[in-house]
Order: structure tokens, then sequence, then C-alpha cells
């Protein structure tokens, strides 16, 4: 298993929950989450750790990057 570097940068207080350009970040994730390499179970964690996303906005990135093909799951 892959293990994964810790990021030396921090986010700006702008991208934080709350901040300005806050949007950026969650658009930034869907494009992260699409993109082959690490495992989902990797990228999950950068997202809650490093991004600060909530398991909400985790969902929804990840529902967008799929093309909606997660809930469509569920509900099927």
């Amino acid at each position: 298993m892959t293990k994964q570097k810790e990021p030396t940068k921090k986010l700006r207080d702008e991208f934080l929950p709350g901040g300005e350009m806050r949007q950026y970040i969650l658009d930034k994730a869907v494009q992260y989450l699409r993109e082959p390499g690490a495992t989902q179970n990797i990228k999950h964690e950068f997202c809650i750790k490093y991004l600060k996303m909530t398991e909400t906005e985790y969902l929804e990135a990840l529902n967008k990057a799929t093309n909606g093909a997660m809930v469509k799951d569920l509900w099927n």
C-alpha cells in the first residue's frame, strides 16, 4: 500500500470552510477525485484531513466526479 506524503503547505484562510474561495477548493476536489492514481481511501483522507472537507462535501464532490453515478446506484 502506498503511503501519502504529508503536505508541507497549509490552506490559506480564504480556502477553509466559510472562506470566500471555498468553492474553488470544492471544484478542484472533483477534478482530483476523477484523476487516476491514488486509491479512493487515500483521496478521501486527503480531502477530509488536508482540505478540511466535511463528509457531505466529500460525497457531493465524489458524486460530481462520477457524473452522478453514485446517487443513481443508491436509488436503483
